[in-house]
């Protein structure tokens, strides 16, 4: 199994920042996606922003510009950098990770695991 456990969420101000943290662990063979996606109270659950092994990134259309992904593949971790934040973007963030894992016995399977969430709040 691959365990995903993010942090960093929080209460800020509109126009503030913050930065999200996601760290995948396991015995994991490759991670081909790392993604964030979150959830708002009565909507449903959707994509912010999305990155593969080679650095390729996709964006919400209402987070471009304002928010930024990274990864660090040697440490299984995604970055989620927030700026600009506005009301609209409080929700709970999950983070979503796509990838290849193995057990004590070499062998491997497909994984495609989901965080635990992490409120983020932007509010005055």
């Amino acid at each position: 199994q691959v365990l995903l456990v993010e942090s960093g969420g929080g209460l800020v101000q509109p126009g503030g920042s913050l930065r999200l943290s996601c760290g995948a662990s396991g015995i994991i063979y490759s991670i081909n996606r790392m993604s964030w996606y979150r959830q708002a109270p009565g909507k449903q659950r959707e994509l912010v922003a999305s990155i593969t092994s080679g650095a390729s990134t996709n964006y919400a259309d209402s987070v471009k510009g304002r928010f930024t992904i990274s990864r660090d593949n040697a440490k299984n971790t995604v970055y989620l950098q927030m700026g600009s934040l506005k009301p609209e973007d409080t929700a709970v963030y999950y983070c979503n990770a796509v990838g290849t894992y193995g057990d004590l016995f070499a062998r491997r399977y497909d994984f495609d695991s989901w965080g635990q969430g992490t409120q983020v709040t932007v509010s005055s």
